[in-house]
C-alpha cells in the first residue's frame, strides 16, 4: 500500500486546498501520473503519484484544506 501525500510546494506554504481530483477509487494509475490539483491563494499545483497501482480510496474531498505532508490518496 502506498499513500500519496501533498509534497513540499515552496517556502511558507503549509496548507493547500484540494481543487480537483484526476482519478477515482478503482482507477489504475501509473508512476508519475497527475492524480490531483491543489491550490493556494496564489497558485495551483499538480500532485503526482510515485508508484503505479489501483486507487483504493481518496482520503479527502475536493474543497478540503490539507497540510503539506498529509496523505490524500491510497494506492495498492
Amino acid at each position: 500500500m502506498h499513500q500519496v501525500v501533498v509534497p513540499e510546494l515552496g517556502e511558507g506554504i503549509a496548507k493547500v486546498t484540494v481543487a480537483c481530483w484526476h482519478c477515482r477509487a478503482g482507477d489504475r494509475v501509473r508512476a508519475g501520473q497527475e492524480v490531483a490539483e491543489v491550490a493556494t491563494d496564489k497558485a495551483v499545483f499538480n500532485v503526482e503519484t510515485e508508484k503505479a497501482g489501483t486507487v483504493q480510496r481518496l482520503l479527502v474531498r475536493e474543497g478540503d484544506e490539507v497540510a503539506v505532508g498529509e496523505a490524500i490518496l491510497v494506492i495498492e
